[in-house]
């Protein structure tokens, strides 16, 4: 596998929130988080890499256009030029134009289920709905045809 991988804040709580944060060291060799994403996190896992930015002058541009933990994602995924996890709209379009490589929580669980670590991804999405996790409709159906699911095999 040999996957390092950078994670922000929601992510982490979304998978924490349903139980599902396991996935991650499943998933990558090596989870990489800034300080502000530990500190906003709250939590410590022994498969959680603390690293710090070296260039704060983008970390301090990034803060102007997004908030502080995935300013310091990003800044850390594009010095590092590693794959990060990122959800926010926002956050995402800054990390496309900067080149960096993403992924979303949805995109964690169905990279999941193709590796054999979930057996379906729908009754997981919903849970996340449940804890306050936004999914548009668009994004949920296209998870579930990537993942080779529909609405209908829960039911």
């Amino acid at each position: 596998m040999n996957e390092i991988i950078i994670a922000d804040t929601a992510c982490l709580i979304a998978l924490e929130r349903i139980g599902q944060l396991d996935i991650l060291p499943s998933l990558f060799d090596s989870i990489i988080i800034p300080p502000k994403v530990a500190k906003e996190f709250g939590i410590s896992y022994p498969w959680l890499n603390i690293e710090t930015i070296n260039n704060q002058g983008t970390v301090l541009a990034l803060k102007m256009l997004v908030d502080d933990g995935e300013a310091e994602a990003i800044a850390l995924a594009y010095e590092r030029q590693l794959k990060v996890i990122l959800d926010d709209q926002q956050a995402r379009k800054i990390a496309r134009k900067m080149g960096v490589k993403m992924i979303g929580t949805v995109g964690i669980l169905i990279k999941a289920k193709q590796n054999n670590i979930i057996p379906k991804i729908l009754p997981l999405l919903n849970n996340l709905e449940a804890n306050g996790f936004y999914l548009s409709t668009k994004l949920k159906n296209e998870a579930l045809r990537i993942a080779q699911e529909s609405q209908e095999q829960s039911r």
